[in-house]
């Protein structure tokens, strides 16, 4: 019944990102509210976020 939900073997996989701790979540969350309210949040700069291409710092 799933045979054709199968992935093939040559498919190039995305590495899986860690999962940010709670506190890290809460600052993400900050940040991007922050951006938001100034009008500052593109979806580049909410992707990289996401994609774990921009981390918070722990002075953030």
């Amino acid at each position: 019944m799933l045979d054709n939900l199968s992935i093939p073997n040559d498919i190039e996989k995305e590495p899986e990102l860690p999962i940010p701790s709670i506190e890290e979540q809460k600052r993400i969350v900050e940040t991007l509210k922050r951006l938001e309210e100034a009008g500052e949040l593109t979806p580049e700069i909410l992707e990289q976020y996401m994609t774990g291409q921009r981390v918070i710092d722990e002075d953030s």
